[in-house]
């Protein structure tokens, strides 16, 4: 599957990324474009609801729920494509910068881009996947690598 094909793939999956909450296409074309056998770091900046806003109705769970339904699926789907987390914290503030404001802060590292594509290929990440999107107000995610 080239390039092309793979965006069109993901973005099907995830959606147009317009809102936020997932790469848009671009964002899919530049990451999937990087050196197949190079590392690929992804640094993720998490900012959660009060209230999870699910598509089909949330009833009373919070966004640190929703959170942790996603991150319940998506840590041993990672471990299982070959990635790791290097960190995961609570943001503690900044240090040099701009002031920012966010809740959750994940450095997840992958030894390829093929690790990264079994992650968001994966049937049981991409069905949890929902749980990230009602968690997050906002996120914001780093490229990084060789």
């Amino acid at each position: 599957m080239n390039v092309n094909q793979q965006v069109s793939q993901f973005t099907a999956w995830y959606g147009s990324g317009t809102d936020g909450s997932c790469p848009t296409e671009a964002q899919w074309a530049q990451i999937l474009g990087r050196p197949a056998d190079k590392p690929v770091t992804l640094i993720n900046f998490f900012k959660l609801r009060d209230k999870a806003e699910y598509s089909e109705g949330s009833g009373d769970a919070s966004g640190q729920d929703a959170f942790a339904s996603y991150a319940a699926v998506s840590i041993p789907a990672m471990k299982h494509a070959g990635g790791r987390f290097l960190h995961v914290g609570p943001f503690q503030g900044m240090f040099l910068g701009e002031n920012e404001d966010w809740d959750v802060v994940a450095i997840g590292a992958y030894p390829n881009l093929d690790a990264l594509k079994t992650l968001y290929s994966d049937e049981s990440y991409r069905n949890a996947f929902h749980h990230r999107t009602a968690a997050c107000e906002r996120q914001k995610v780093l490229v990084s690598g060789d």
